[in-house]
């Protein structure tokens, strides 16, 4: 009797065993709801810290003039931002009917249904660091010469209507999302919209008193050597860790088998296209300019970092490599190409979001097959054009109005004592 109770009950475990093993494994609705939730709220965490990394890039790439003025400006932008787009942006972007160009002048509301798939908050807080780093780009082109209010007035048209309105054409299922256009974290939508809008500035406000000779091809170097490469090199590094955030999470979903091998296989690409670029702009400013530039290195790595974000899922590891060492390439040239037109782009923002970004965005359909190059070519100029002229147009009134860049003067005695009344770096007795 007692071994007829022990084969039942070994029966019964191999039974039990074998169900469990063939039992679904997908989760539930809630679970999906829970780890798509998490995953915007980590990835808005992540892109949150770009911003840290874009105050300390444009920190030690400005003059010891100019540092505090730079800190202002990146902790005033990052709030107005955020205030602006929870006020109107949002839902000018994701407000806009299928197909068509402009969303709703309305306040963002919570509205969470597990139906969605994921809490309307974390997609806002998600969507807001994207709209911070796209004003960011402009902050360290126009630096050291423009006034730090009309700089704000500028940001609250920029993350009120320009980005908003443009990144809505695709992510909030406009007019070129219909047309097909494919722009996956932001390659053009984020970086190319606020590299077009750094070159109205930078054209508008002129280069810094001093900075090229006279033909504009040459500049002049002392005056304007960079605060604090390490300080630099730290901000690179935290905008290349906020890349995973940026990219990875704009997957936009963690809750299924296939969302999270996405998640990693993005991650991967993203982490070599930034490597890639790194190498290759350490490769490319030993070879043409005769010395390893560690500027060009750090601003390869994040050529090679935007030129990704447009696919970073469809390549293989070693086309991602040669996207970000190409990304890097064109933000070497472009850089002297804005130099020899007198374009004083302190940062080398342009050519790193903007170039890169175009370049990223116009060789998807080389790993993407549902994407055509006469589309993405469409999505660019549309998104660059808009940009800029809305850009231009409003550099140009407030220099018309209340002013936009500060005076000679002031040029002279720095930013920080001009503008802020608090000098960044004092040595004391």
């Amino acid at each position: 009797m007692k071994n007829l109770k022990i084969t039942i009950a070994f029966v019964a475990l191999i039974t039990l065993g074998s169900s469990m093993a063939m039992a679904e494994t997908t989760i539930s609705k809630e679970g999906q709801y829970i780890f798509n939730t998490l995953a915007f709220y980590l990835g808005g965490i992540l892109v949150a810290f770009m911003a840290a990394g874009f105050c300390m890039l444009e920190s030690g790439l400005v003059t010891n003039k100019s540092v505090s003025t730079i800190a202002a400006k990146n902790i005033g932008k990052f709030a107005i931002c955020s205030i602006i787009f929870f006020l109107f942006g949002y839902n000018m972007a994701y407000g806009i009917p299928e197909g068509g160009y402009i969303g709703s002048f309305s306040i963002w509301s919570e509205g969470s249904k597990i139906e969605t798939g994921y809490s309307d908050s974390s997609d806002w807080f998600f969507q807001t660091m994207f709209v911070c780093a796209t004003v960011s780009i402009v902050s360290g082109a126009v630096a050291e010469r423009i006034k730090v209010w009309p700089f704000f007035l500028f940001a609250i048209l920029m993350s009120g209507f320009i980005y908003p309105i443009s990144m809505g054409w695709q992510w909030g299922g406009g007019w070129l999302a219909k047309a097909g256009f494919s722009d996956f974290a932001g390659s053009t939508l984020v970086h190319a919209c606020g590299g077009a809008a750094a070159l109205a500035g930078v054209m508008v406000l002129g280069a810094r008193s001093g900075r090229f000779t006279g033909s504009g091809s040459k500049r002049v170097m002392v005056p304007f050597a960079a605060s604090s490469i390490p300080l630099t090199t730290l901000g690179t590094f935290l905008l290349w860790f906020g890349w995973f955030g940026f990219n990875g999470f704009s997957q936009l979903a963690m809750g299924t088998f296939d969302d999270a091998t996405a998640i990693t296989k993005i991650a991967v690409n993203t982490h070599l296209a930034g490597a890639a670029g790194t190498f290759a702009g350490a490769v490319v400013s030993r070879l043409y300019g005769g010395k390893t530039d560690v500027i060009m290195m750090l601003n390869g790595a994040l050529a090679g970092l935007v030129a990704i974000t447009a696919e970073p899922l469809t390549p293989n590891p070693i086309t991602a490599m040669l996207i970000g060492a190409i990304g890097a390439v064109i933000m070497y040239f472009g850089t002297k190409m804005l130099e020899n037109f007198g374009l004083d782009d302190v940062v080398g923002a342009i050519p790193v979001h903007m170039f890169a970004g175009i370049f990223g965005t116009l060789v998807v359909p080389l790993t993407n097959g549902d994407t055509s190059f006469a589309t993405q070519l469409i999505g660019v100029i549309s998104v660059c054009i808009f940009s800029f002229i809305l850009s231009f147009g409003t550099f140009k009134a407030l220099s018309m109005t209340i002013g936009l860049r500060i005076s000679k003067e002031a040029e002279k005695l720095g930013t920080d004592k001009a503008e802020i009344g608090v000098v960044a770096y004092s040595i004391r007795d």
